[in-house]
């Protein structure tokens, strides 16, 4: 049943925001049928391109990590990401009523999935580690995905417009604390003593 919107949400979001809004979805269903497998798209991938094909900033001299220290890191970044949309669903679970929306936890963690789906799939490019190229569709995934919070907080949430736009605005100002607590959390993870060493 998720499949069956994702190309809806990319080729005519507002009708396939209208047709999601009226199914109902439960925390585990979204976790275990869905975000087990979306979530484990980019961290598969940066794990076998970081290992077997390697980093470049300009797609020449790759540098590649060990198998041992690799592994860690994508698992890592793999809960980090099922931890950081249940945390997301939950900050706009909690902001919902301010805006007068009145959506479940099991509705908002089905929206904040939906929303992320782009951004998941385009994690698929991290089997190319070249950083430019990495870059460049992160960017353009994230914007679609921005695209699709402001389209769908109004027509999901019930509410209107105006106020949509107001509460998109500051599901993306939670997204982007979000992300900062998470970049601050790898740096001092990363300077306690893991630091990934090259691979010879």
């Amino acid at each position: 049943m998720y499949l069956q919107h994702l190309y809806g949400l990319f080729s005519h979001p507002h009708r396939e925001w209208d047709a999601i809004k009226t199914e109902n979805y439960s925390m585990g269903h979204v976790y275990l049928m869905h975000l087990v497998f979306l979530a484990a798209i980019p961290a598969v991938s940066l794990y076998f391109g970081a290992t077997q094909v390697g980093w470049s900033l300009t797609g020449s001299d790759y540098t590649t990590l060990s198998t041992a220290r690799a592994l860690p890191l994508s698992i890592a970044f793999y809960i980090a990401l099922l931890v950081g949309v249940g945390f997301m669903s939950y900050i706009t679970f909690w902001m919902e009523k301010t805006f007068g929306a009145d959506a479940s936890f099991e509705r908002c963690l089905t929206f904040i999935s939906f929303t992320a789906t782009p951004m998941f799939f385009v994690g698929l490019i991290g089997l190319f580690p070249v950083i430019w190229l990495n870059v460049l569709v992160v960017l353009a995934a994230v914007c679609y995905s921005l695209y699709l919070l402001y389209v769908g907080v109004p027509i999901f949430m019930n509410i209107p417009e105006e106020r949509g736009f107001i509460f998109s605005s500051s599901i993306l100002t939670a997204g982007l604390c979000t992300l900062v607590g998470f970049m601050a959390a790898t740096i001092i993870i990363w300077g306690s003593g893991l630091i990934p060493q090259l691979a010879i």
